[in-house]
């Protein structure tokens, strides 16, 4: 439930609803929980935003560039295609989920977020004990693109969305150079000074 008359006359509405999708093993339970997550709160506020009478400038609400699948080294934009699989599927249905404000005449933003960078929660921090105790390691080939963003800038690119009318649609959100995970995993041995020699086998991931 949401107390809609709260959102008469904001300037815009963030939506960032969802579990994450790397706290737990993917079981049938987690990966329902993943997809029902979004599309409850996306749901409940793209219909409350399209009933009101005095709607936000504009409703910025989450994706992740999950939407494109694992296409390995092929150029992606925001007019490519989305991919297949359990990620992509859900990111389809989570962006169809906002439809209804941008049919009731609201600019809306699908912001198809990298992998968020900061110590504090998210990717880096899961990574930054392993690699500290140096245990950390490419996974399997370490061949599979990392699109990320900094915590910063993903702030700073949601507001340069809210402040531009010019901005709706699919919007990319990633630093200009995504890295493959061998990369990344050098990377992140080299700023911490560790070893990362030791890759993690596929299988036990």
């Amino acid at each position: 439930r949401i107390d809609a008359k709260g959102l008469e006359g904001v300037d815009a509405v963030v939506n960032l609803g969802g579990v994450g999708i790397g706290d737990k093993r993917w079981s049938a339970d987690r990966k329902d929980e993943i997809l029902q997550s979004r599309l409850t709160t996306t749901s409940l506020l793209s219909g409350a935003l399209g009933a009101l009478q005095k709607p936000p400038a504009v409703f910025v609400s989450a994706s992740a560039v999950g939407y494109y699948g694992d296409r390995g080294d092929e150029e992606l934009t925001e007019d490519s295609a989305h991919g297949k699989g359990f990620l992509s599927d859900v990111c389809v249905a989570w962006e169809d989920a906002a439809r209804p404000a941008a049919e009731a005449g609201l600019r809306v933003a699908w912001t198809r977020t990298g992998l968020v960078l900061h110590p504090s929660g998210g990717v880096l921090k899961q990574l930054l004990l392993p690699f500290k105790l140096g245990v950390g390691g490419r996974l399997g080939k370490g061949t599979q693109y990392m699109s990320w963003i900094t915590l910063d800038d993903e702030v700073g690119a949601i507001r340069t969305i809210i402040d531009d009318p010019a901005l709706g649609g699919p919007v990319n959100l990633t630093a200009p150079n995504p890295v493959t995970n061998a990369e990344f995993t050098a990377t992140m041995g080299k700023v911490l000074g560790r070893p990362t020699a030791i890759p993690t086998p596929l299988l036990p991931l």
